[in-house]
């Protein structure tokens, strides 16, 4: 059985890692959206179509990630006598793979085919799923 501070301090783990998450992700979205209002040529380039499309996943992954880590910390003052330490562990591997294997996949792909680092993201989901049903496991009554 773990303790209240136990689960306070997962909270504040989680509230942490999803804000500066959050922060990052945000930032990264205004850099590819100033690229785009600049008109920055090599950023515009048809050739860099597939770079363009990752890099704009990774932001929208990783935004919606720091937002679940927000939320997960809210629920985990609803959860029963111990916090799911799976689902935090997966979560946060999840919020590392799923936006890291768009960014990293965006690089030294040939043509319209992304890198090798895009093998990162079915690995983000998987734990991602993990983290879920691990989470709804901990709410039932």
């Amino acid at each position: 059985m773990t303790s209240i501070p136990e689960t306070t301090a997962l909270q504040r783990r989680h509230l942490r890692i999803g804000w500066g998450s959050l922060l990052l992700f945000v930032v990264l979205g205004g850099v590819l959206e100033s690229m785009h209002g600049f008109k920055v040529d090599w950023y515009l380039a048809v050739g860099n179509e597939t770079q363009r499309l990752l890099w704009r996943l990774a932001h929208a992954h990783g935004t919606f990630l720091s937002l679940v880590h927000i939320g997960f910390a809210v629920t985990l003052s609803h959860m029963g006598s111990a916090p799911p330490k799976l689902a935090a562990a997966c979560l946060t591997g999840a919020l590392i793979a799923l936006p890291g294997g768009f960014l990293l996949g965006a690089f030294g792909g040939h043509g319209g085919d992304p890198g090798l680092g895009i093998l990162l993201v079915p690995v983000g989901l998987l734990l991602l799923v993990v983290a879920i049903v691990a989470t709804l496991r901990n709410l039932r009554d």
